[in-house]
């Protein structure tokens, strides 16, 4: 028997895996292919004696779109996570996303424009195009919050000096002017109950 598809899906990730699904209510004939002998890509989970493994990493979703929020709730019961990571830097803990928590912690200063006055002249000593990772960071955050709360992790995350690592990869460097823990912006989030991959 020959078969014939309407769509190749090359990656079974979460878009490639939400498209053939649609695709299939829709009456077409898909064909999804991926590397891994598992779906999901990226946000595949597998549950071990009822927990809910993370494979390559947590995964929180996110979105400030109702329509997307109440497509996702079809398919599992989202959990009230809210990502508020910490960091530790010699036996201190700092709140991320970097923010007037952080700011106080670091400075004890207690108004935004108190962070924004030493942030920028802290970035005043930065190149005017940074042509590294420790350089992007210093041009970002300054030198008090890179050196303190990037250097020691990006370095032993990555496994190379940050200034032999590309700007590319701390662009996305978050910074907030109030005191919101919460490392999403999104109205919306969450991890469903039974994982993703269930």
């Amino acid at each position: 028997m020959n078969n014939v598809y309407d769509y190749l899906v090359v990656g079974a990730g979460l878009f490639g895996a939400v498209f053939a699904h649609e695709a299939k209510l829709a009456g077409k004939h898909i064909l999804v292919i991926d590397k891994r002998n598992t779906i999901g890509g990226n946000i595949y989970t597998q549950n071990i004696h009822g927990i809910n493994i993370h494979k390559y990493g947590a995964h929180i979703f996110h979105t400030n779109n109702y329509n997307i929020w109440k497509y996702v709730n079809k398919f599992s019961t989202f959990n009230q996570f809210i990502n508020s990571p910490i960091a530790i830097y010699k036996n201190k803990i700092y709140s991320l996303p970097f923010n007037m928590y952080t700011f106080n912690q670091l400075w004890g200063i207690t108004t935004p424009n108190e962070a924004f006055s030493i942030i920028e002249k802290q970035k005043n000593i930065a190149r005017k195009k940074p042509s590294n990772l420790e350089e992007q960071a210093i041009a970002t955050v300054g030198i008090d919050i890179y050196e303190k709360l990037i250097k020691g992790y990006t370095e032993k995350h990555w496994g190379k000096k940050c200034n032999l690592l590309p700007t590319f990869i701390i662009k996305r460097i978050l910074i907030r002017f109030t005191y919101n823990n919460n490392y999403f912006d999104s109205i919306y989030q969450g991890v469903p109950s039974n994982g993703y991959t269930d």
